[in-house]
C-alpha cells in the first residue's frame, strides 16, 4: 500500500485521452493531487483542467512545456502521456531535475534514446528516484496468477506461447492525429502501438527471447507508414518457442489473447481475463472468477507504495527497454526477411537498419 501520509504533487504531460486516463486516476487517490497540466494545445489543457475541477479537484496550473512546469509549479512525480516518439526525452528531463516519473507505454520507439535513459533511470535510483512505464495488464488479476504459477514451476515445463490482438482501427483513427501511423512518432503500427502490452505480457510470461524472424505488411492501410497487420515467431532462452501476432486490420474487431502452454499445465488470458487455467498436472481446469482488471489504478498503487517504501516499482525502464527490443527486432527481422537475436538488437548492432523499408503490401 502506498504512504497516504505523502501528498504526491503530478504533472501530466500530454492531456489527450491517455491523459485524461491518468488524471483521473491520480486524482481520485487521497495522497495525490494534479498540480499541472503541460501540453502545447491550449484549449486540450483547458479541457483537462476543467475535467478536473469541476469533479471537485483543486485547478492546476497550466504550461506550454515541461521547462516551465518544472520551474513554476510544485511537482514530485511527472506521468508523460505525450506521442510515442517523444517519452524519453521528456522523461530524462523529468529525472535530472530529481522528479519521478511515469511513463505511458510504448518507453519510446527509438532504442537509443530508451537505452540513454536506461542510464538516467539508474542514475537516479541512487538517489531514490524511481521511474515506470505504464504496462498495467502486468496488474490484472488473471495475469498475476499465471505469472505466480510459471514462477513456482506448476506448470511443468514450458513448451509454446501463442499471443494475438486483433483490432481493427479505421482510416479516420490514423488521420485522426498527425503522429497517429508515422514512424516517427508512433514508432510503428499494429505491434508497436497496440501490441506492446501484450508483448510485455508474453515477456512476463515466458523471459526473454532468442531468436526473432517475422513478416509485416500493410493490409489494408495503405495511407499510414507503418505496418497494420505483423505476425512472428519467437525462441525462448527455456527453449521454448511463441507465435505473435497483431493486426489493425481485423473487422470489425477481435479478442487479444495470450496463451501459455507446459508439460504440466498452461494457461490462457483473453480480454485482460483469465479464461483457462490447468496446473500441477491436473486435466481439471481450477475454477478462476471472472475478476476485473487492475489497469491504471493497480500500476499507480504500486508506484506510490514503491515511492513511500523507497522501492522500485514492479515495472521497470528495463523491462519496457526489453519490450520494445523485442518489438524492433520483429521489424528488423521482417525487413532483413531473416531471423535475427534479440541480444544484437538489444546492444545496438541493428540499430542503423530503416526498418521503413521493410513494411509494405503483402507479397505476390
Amino acid at each position: 500500500m502506498a504512504d497516504t501520509t505523502e501528498n504526491h504533487q503530478v504533472a501530466i504531460v500530454g492531456c489527450g485521452v491517455i491523459g485524461r486516463t491518468h488524471a483521473d486516476t491520480i486524482s481520485a487517490r487521497p495522497d495525490a493531487t494534479v498540480t499541472a497540466l503541460i501540453d502545447g494545445d491550449a484549449a486540450a489543457r483547458q479541457a483537462l483542467a476543467t475535467r478536473l475541477t469541476e469533479a471537485g479537484h483543486p485547478e492546476p496550473k497550466q504550461y506550454d512545456d515541461l521547462t516551465a512546469a518544472l520551474s513554476g509549479a510544485d511537482i514530485s512525480l511527472v506521468a508523460i502521456c505525450t506521442p510515442s516518439g517523444t517519452h524519453a526525452a521528456l522523461a530524462e528531463q523529468a529525472l535530472n531535475e530529481k522528479k519521478h516519473v511515469v511513463i505511458e507505454k510504448p518507453l519510446d520507439v527509438d532504442l537509443t534514446r530508451a537505452r540513454r535513459l536506461g542510464a538516467a533511470a539508474s542514475r537516479a535510483a541512487g538517489h531514490g528516484v524511481i521511474s515506470s512505464v505504464i504496462s498495467q495488464h502486468r496488474f490484472d488479476p488473471g495475469s498475476a496468477l499465471v505469472a505466480q504459477a510459471i514462477r513456482a514451476g506448476r506448470f511443468g515445463q514450458l513448451t509454446s506461447a501463442v499471443a494475438t490482438v486483433a483490432w481493427w482501427r479505421s482510416d479516420e483513427y490514423y488521420a485522426s492525429a498527425g503522429w497517429r501511423g508515422t514512424w516517427a512518432q508512433d514508432g510503428g503500427g499494429a505491434l508497436m502501438n497496440q501490441g506492446v502490452h501484450t508483448v510485455d505480457l508474453m515477456l512476463w510470461f515466458m523471459g526473454r527471447p532468442v531468436s526473432i524472424q517475422a513478416q509485416a505488411i500493410r493490409a489494408a492501410h495503405h495511407a499510414i507508414e507503418v505496418e497494420d497487420t505483423v505476425v512472428a515467431t519467437l525462441t525462448f532462452e527455456s527453449g521454448a518457442v511463441g507465435t505473435l501476432h497483431a493486426t489493425t486490420a481485423a473487422f470489425p474487431g477481435g479478442r487479444t489473447r495470450v496463451s501459455v502452454h507446459g508439460t504440466e499445465g498452461g494457461a490462457e488470458v483473453e480480454d485482460d481475463l483469465l479464461r483457462r487455467f490447468n496446473a500441477d498436472n491436473s486435466t481439471e481446469d481450477v475454477p478462476v472468477e471472472a475478476e476485473r482488471p487492475g489497469g491504471h489504478v493497480a500500476q499507480y498503487e504500486d508506484i506510490f507504495g514503491a515511492i513511500g517504501n523507497g522501492q522500485q516499482p514492479g515495472i521497470t525502464v528495463q523491462d519496457a527497454i526489453d519490450a520494445l527490443a523485442t518489438v524492433r527486432a520483429v521489424y528488423i527481422a521482417s525487413t532483413l526477411q531473416r531471423p535475427v537475436k534479440f541480444i544484437d538488437v538489444l546492444e545496438g548492432r541493428y540499430d542503423d537498419v530503416e526498418v521503413s523499408r521493410g513494411i509494405g503490401l503483402p507479397p505476390n
